[in-house]
């Protein structure tokens, strides 16, 4: 009898376990898969309050190509979402077309009207250019689209033979969704270019034609309407232009400039006459107390352009000695000093006072003191109107 109840207890307690083990395994199973099914659910919600009674349910009732405020979009389901970013993007977009916008009363309509045709719009100006939107509501057989709805911009050629230049234009182009109140956007990452030759361009898959035959779809609302747009933006080619040179072995490389009574030059800077060197005009200035770190211990000497040419000068300054011709020489090498008021290329230390008035250096002879340049090379920016 003892031993025919241990076994039964032992039978109790082995059910107990592989039940309480089933309840963990079946709540975690509920645990993993609510995420799944709230989002099945959430599409479902959303599916049927597209339809109510046979007509589409529409929340908000501002037209489509009108800008709309932000808080009258719902949100997009994240699994809905675009996610393509390599030679195109495709996204959802809340602000409406800015060029051109096309609603159609009936997509229906229009497939039986233009069947293996295209649909083109009124010519609307972008950019000093003459545009048409092109619309193949079944596909454009010649790029192979057939089921799709195919999508294409065209720069009226008449505005080119005017103009014979390339047009590089950013293309985007738009159908609205009423479902998510946004705008499926399909846009190149690249500007597109139009010329006489060629001057079409477009989106053969944009979108499958079968989702226009459902409200359900967002694509068509309010019956069967259905809202196509376009932005084009054209890239503008520059304007004006530059051109860098650099002038080496001079015309008449080198100007000297005597200061007489140098005792007595008592202004703070003197500038010589304008001389012409390489195709250029040029001046030397020169403060005879000290410029900037020099002033009161050195003499500054300068080179500048006479039409304050930005360049890059490569020359010698030098003062003279007079006796020995043991010049006093330095090397400028560079773009000018770009701070206002700039005194070009040059030194505010070049040579000290005390080296002027020691008459054994020669530097100032009979009350006269003698600088030079020696232009070596320069650079020419010239800027132009652009001829392309």
């Amino acid at each position: 009898m003892i031993t025919e109840e241990k076994k039964r207890n032992t039978n109790y307690g082995s059910v107990f376990l592989f039940c309480f083990f089933c309840f963990v395994f079946v709540a975690e199973v509920v645990r993993f898969a609510k995420p799944y099914y709230n989002l099945i659910e959430t599409d479902a919600t959303l599916a049927e309050e597209a339809v109510v009674e046979g007509s589409y349910y529409v929340k908000n009732s501002v037209s489509p190509c009108h800008f709309m405020s932000s808080s009258s979009v719902s949100a997009v389901p994240k699994k809905k979402q675009h996610e393509k970013l390599s030679a195109v993007a495709t996204l959802w977009r809340e602000r409406p077309p800015t060029s051109y916008c096309i609603k159609f009363e009936s997509f229906a309509t229009l497939l039986k009207l233009v069947k293996d045709g295209k649909y083109e719009s009124r010519p609307f100006s972008i950019g000093g250019y003459n545009w048409t939107f092109l619309i193949y509501p079944n596909g454009n057989k010649m790029d192979g689209a057939n089921g799709y709805v195919s999508l294409y911009a065209r720069i009226d050629n008449s505005t080119l033979i005017s103009d014979p230049k390339d047009v590089y234009a950013e293309i985007k182009f738009f159908v609205y969704n009423r479902v998510y109140d946004k705008y499926y956007t399909y846009q190149e990452t690249e500007a597109r270019r139009f010329h006489l030759f060629k001057p079409e361009w477009g989106v053969p898959l944009f979108q499958p034609t079968s989702v226009f035959s459902t409200p359900t779809t967002g694509y068509i609302f309010d019956g069967e309407q259905c809202v196509f747009g376009i932005d084009i933006f054209v890239a503008q080619t520059f304007k004006e232009w530059e051109v860098f040179s650099f002038k080496e072995n001079i015309k008449d490389p080198i100007f000297t400039w005597k200061l007489t009574h140098f005792s007595t030059l008592f202004t703070n800077s003197y500038t010589s006459d304008s001389f012409s060197s390489g195709g250029s005009n040029w001046v030397l200035k020169v403060y005879p107390n000290g410029d900037g770190y020099g002033k009161g211990n050195s003499l500054s000497l300068y080179l500048l352009s006479a039409s304050n040419e930005k360049a890059y000068v490569r020359a010698k300054l030098r003062v003279l000695d007079q006796i020995r011709s043991n010049h006093v020489e330095k090397l400028v090498d560079g773009w000018a000093n770009a701070t206002e008021n700039s005194n070009g290329w040059g030194y505010e230390k070049f040579v000290p006072l005390a080296d002027l008035k020691d008459a054994s250096k020669g530097l100032v002879v009979d009350d006269a003191l003698k600088v030079e340049v020696e232009i070596i090379g320069f650079s020419k920016t010239d800027s132009t109107l652009s001829v392309f």
